[in-house]
Formats: C-alpha cells, structure tokens, sequence
C-alpha cells in the first residue's frame, strides 16, 4: 500500500525516510524531467528527488496549480506541453491581466492528497509544523492513508513526549523501530502504543523545554506548567524493571478542550453557534489502575437527559450528542453520570460531545464601513470581551480582508472615541500579498474593549462591489481555564482503594476558536 513514507522540516530538510518498496517506479514515461534527475547508472528517481519534488509542490502549490492549467509541467511531474501552454497564455493575455501578474492571486494551501507523478500520488497532514508524507503507487485508499498518518503523529508523540524536529532527531533510532513494527512491506500491523510497548526497547531521549523549566520555579504545588504533560510514555524497559530512580511519577493529566463556531452578523447578532469539546487524558499511572471519572450531575445528552441525576431538560449543561472511548464503562453513567475506565498509554480523548445550545460568546464584534471619497474607505472594527473580568483570551489575532485593489491602510487605535498610540501587547499588519489586515493582541482580558480604525486607500474607484470585498473578518484566540459548555469534572479517583500511592492529578480547561467569523 505504502513506498515511501517520510518526514520533512518546515525547511524541507528530511529528518526520518523509509523506503518499503525495493524499487521506485520509473518516471520516463510520466514525466520528462526524469532523465534530468536519474542517476548514473538508470532511470530510476531517487528518494531525495521525490521529497525535493514533492516539498516544492507543496511550498508553491499556486504556481504548479497554474502551470497545470495552462497545459505546463508545473515542476511536479506532468508531461510538458510546451506549444499548447504558450499558446494556451498568448491567446489569454488580455483576459484579466492582474491574475497573470500575481495581484488578485490568493495564497492556497495544497491538498492532503494529490497527484506527484502519474503513477505517485503523495498524501501528507501536518502537525507541529512537520509534514507527514507517504507515498504511493497503488489505488490505496486516501482516508486510511490520512488516519495511518495521524496514528504515526501520536505514536511518536507518545514515546517522544513532544512532538518537534529536536525531539525526532534526537529519537531517530527509538522511531525507526516504532516504524519498523508498525508497518511491514507497506501494510499497516500495529498502531496503538500500548501494544507496541511490548516490542520497543530503545528509551527516549528527552527534549527539555526552557520555557517548562523556567515556570517550574515559580509554580505552586497546586499547579503545574503547561509542558509538564510532554513526558514520553514508558518503553518496555520501564514496564519489566518498575522502579529505581529512572522510576515515573504517578499522574495522570486532564484537559477539557472546546472549539467555538460562531458566525456573527454586521450589527452583532448570532446567526449560527456550536461547540466541539473533548475531554482528553494522558496517564502516568503505574499498574494501569481503573479510574473513575465524575462529570455534572445536571449534565443533559440530547432527548435522553431524562436520566440525569436531576431529571428533566432544563439542566445547566446540555448537549446534543457524544462518543466515548471503547475503555469506558458505561453503566454508572446513566444514573450518577460517572465513567469507569482504564487508561490505556499515551494520549487518548474518553470523550467527544457537540453542543448546538446557546451560549455566552467570549468575544463579540462590530464592524463598520463608510465611504470617505472614491479613493477610500474608512472600516471601524470594534471587539469586546463578554467574559467574566478574571479570564483572558491569548495569542488573539484579528483578520480582515480588504478590496483587492487596497494599496495602502493606515490603522490608528481609538480609545473613547480618540486617536490613541496601540495599547501594550496591540499590533497591526497590512499584507499587501494577501490583501488583509492582521491586527494581533497578545492578552485581551475580560470586560474590555478595543477599536482600531482602518483608512483604506485604492487604485481604483470603489464601485458597489467593492464594499462587498471587505470581510468576512475572522478572529483565532485561545481561553485558558474557560470553558463556554460549562461542563466541569466533579473528581477523578482511582477506583481500588486499596493502592497504596496517591497519584497526582492535573485538570485543565482550554477554549480555542475553530471558525469564529463576522459577515461585513
């Protein structure tokens, strides 16, 4: 199924290769810049040909996507017609001439799956800035591919604790026995991490975080960082020798994670919402002990939050639907809404829900456009933090697209209706290229508000159409110890009394935006 299977830096350096085919199919009857890059002795590419190809595919997919249209190579590995795309660009010269220039062009990102060569299909996903890649000759299927993908992501994950190019570098021999057992002649075996413990005897090699160490310090009992979570899970070395100083801590980590879809109107209003909570562990716990694992008593699933504690359906929390873990025990949860579980290793989510209920927006936004002569527009853009006073949004970041004949915006901050320099933390960007505003706020703490007024000049006069360019504006943040479902773990135990060991327990709960977008 697989011939290749790969992992490239952001630079498109190559940190693990595998090739699991003896031979790479021959590209002289795919593509005619195979004699070019054929080695002395045949025809065949090599491996470093193939992720050259494919990393440029990726990096400039405008470019080949045009090239392909126009009946061109591309530089990715399609027969070159070179009369027909001449002749295909002479015949539309005059058709829209700021396409051909690059002006109205938008930066698009290449698909999970595409052609490389006529015979090679290459399918990737990213993941901390890392790509992913296989590739194949046969007719595999595209969604197994991706899934195999992202099993390969965790699993590395799992055994490294983190996941980024210092971390695989340094664990290159660890995860080349990782794949060798996880796949074998291209054919996926062994996916999950517990049962690969049994097979892997390489200890890890772990990447320390200063940023981890520095908090570390300043941290209560009570609390720990963030990066503490990035610890690799034990190798079978551990699991046969149990104790010593290299020994584990016993703990296990928590994390309520929601992801936000709004969509606002001009004046405010929500149109649409929805949420998409998980709830995830990553357990530390030596012997594997069955937990159990309380939610809110109130808690409300769709039409069958009749058998809550409280009964009824006007219970605090309600949710439309969920999925568990195939390790949850289901019999508690009906009358006493308590899972019964034993945590496998590595990271897994015990459960999935949605909720389609109303809810308090953290943010809300207000734009709004006025025409100051023919030449520019004038676009005030308002957003106010609706959450309680002691929460803050991070990493906020604003983007507003602006008419495609824009040449210049000048941005100015308002504060009680006056022109005031950018508050700390506040930055704004025009992206020529892209044709957006991206205005950046590093905290935005509750029950505040910020406006920033956009004078946008053009090349063009603005027409009805141009107006209807602007927007839609989309906004990315992420809420730490938040959550808008106010779903809420009442406790997490361990259900043997009897252990001798107290485990420590870590809960945390992040709300990010996933499509958080306001019509103009």
């Amino acid at each position: 199924m697989i011939s290749n299977f790969f992992i490239l830096s952001p630079r498109g350096d190559t940190i693990i290769t595998k090739d699991y085919r003896l031979h790479s199919p021959s590209l002289d009857d795919n593509n005619n810049d195979a004699g070019d890059t054929a080695g002395e002795g045949g025809s065949l590419p090599t491996g470093r040909f193939l992720q050259e190809s494919f990393f440029r595919r990726v990096q400039f997919w405008n470019e080949f996507d045009e090239d392909e249209k126009c009946g061109g190579v591309g530089g990715g590995g399609y027969d070159a017609h070179d009369g027909a795309g001449a002749e295909g660009q002479k015949d539309g010269e005059g058709e829209n001439d700021d396409d051909l220039n690059g002006k109205n062009k938008i930066k698009r990102d290449a698909p999970p799956v595409f052609p490389l060569t006529k015979s090679i299909h290459a399918i990737h996903i990213r993941r901390s800035g890392l790509l992913f890649v296989m590739l194949t000759t046969r007719n595999a299927s595209p969604s197994v591919c991706i899934e195999l993908l992202a099993k390969i992501s965790k699993v590395f994950k799992d055994y490294c604790g983190t996941l980024s190019e210092e971390s695989i570098r340094k664990n290159f021999i660890l995860l080349y026995e990782l794949l060798d057992e996880m796949i074998d002649f291209g054919y996926p075996q062994v996916t999950q991490t517990e049962n690969l413990r049994a097979f892997v005897y390489n200890e890890p090699v772990v990447v320390k975080n200063p940023l981890a160490v520095k908090n570390s310090n300043s941290s209560s009992s009570k609390t720990a960082s963030a990066a503490s979570v990035h610890k690799p899970v034990s190798t079978a070395g551990d699991a046969l020798g149990g104790s010593g100083a290299g020994a584990r801590k016993n703990e296990i980590f928590v994390d309520i994670l929601e992801r936000i879809n709004v969509l606002f109107s001009p004046n405010g209003y929500v149109l649409n919402s929805s949420v998409d909570g998980c709830i995830q562990m990553k357990s530390y716990l030596a012997g594997n002990p069955e937990l159990r694992l309380a939610l809110n008593e109130d808690l409300v699933i769709g039409s069958l939050g009749g058998g809550s504690a409280n009964g009824g359906e006007f219970g605090s929390v309600v949710l439309d639907d969920c999925n568990f873990n195939d390790c949850c025990n289901l019999s508690e949860f009906g009358p006493s809404r308590v899972l019964t579980f034993r945590p496998p290793d590595g990271e897994f989510v015990v459960l999935n829900y949605r909720m389609t209920s109303e809810f308090r927006c953290p943010f809300k936004i207000f734009p709004h456009v006025e025409e100051i002569d023919p030449f520019k527009i004038s676009l005030t853009v308002t957003v106010r933090a609706d959450m309680p006073d002691n929460h803050a949004g991070t990493n906020v970041s604003i983007n507003v697209p602006v008419p495609r004949d824009a040449v210049s915006v000048y941005c100015e901050h308002l504060s009680a209706g006056a022109s005031t320099p950018p508050p700390q933390g506040h930055t704004t960007d025009f992206s020529s290229r892209d044709k957006k505003v991206k205005w950046n706020v590093a905290k935005f703490v509750g029950q505040s508000e910020f406006t920033v007024k956009m004078k946008i000049t053009l090349d063009k006069p603005a027409t009805s159409a141009t107006a209807k360019e602007i927007g839609p504006i989309s906004m990315n943040f992420e809420i730490p110890v938040f959550n808008v479902s106010k779903l809420q773990v009442r406790y997490l135990r361990i259900a043997d009394v009897s252990k001798d060991y107290s485990p420590f327990r870590w809960v945390r709960y992040v709300t990010q935006s996933s499509s958080y977008v306001c019509r103009v």
